[in-house]
């Protein structure tokens, strides 16, 4: 379909991800490649209080936003929070996230065995 121009990308069989030297290698065999890790770890989460850290580098007015609320769902490209002191509910992309602050212990699954930190 492409032509001559590019030539289709090939993958490796080897679910394994690797990591700079002195770092721990691990499988990936238990989810779907196109799962963020990110994702992962907002699912396990799901319920949790959290603070969301927002930037959206194109707006004067939201600069930087804070949302303070309830993992509800987290998907490939969006986290979706809702917010029990308004009843509001919001769909974010996950682009503009910098960053997550739990208010509890966060469920961590790095070897796809359940951890807790």
């Amino acid at each position: 379909m492409n032509g001559n121009f590019f030539s289709n990308p090939t993958f490796p069989n080897n679910n394994t991800i690797e990591s700079p030297p002195g770092n721990i290698n691990f499988s990936n065999t238990s989810l779907p490649m196109e799962q963020s890790f990110i994702e992962n770890i907002l699912r396990l989460n799901k319920g949790k209080k959290v603070k969301a850290y927002f930037s959206y580098p194109d707006s004067t007015e939201w600069r930087d936003k804070i949302y303070d609320g309830i993992v509800e769902e987290a998907g490939r490209d969006h986290l979706i929070m809702s917010d029990p002191k308004t009843g509001n509910w919001f769909l974010l992309r996950m682009i503009y996230l910098d960053y997550v602050e739990f208010e509890e212990r966060i469920n961590y699954n790095h070897d796809y065995s359940e951890k807790t930190f």
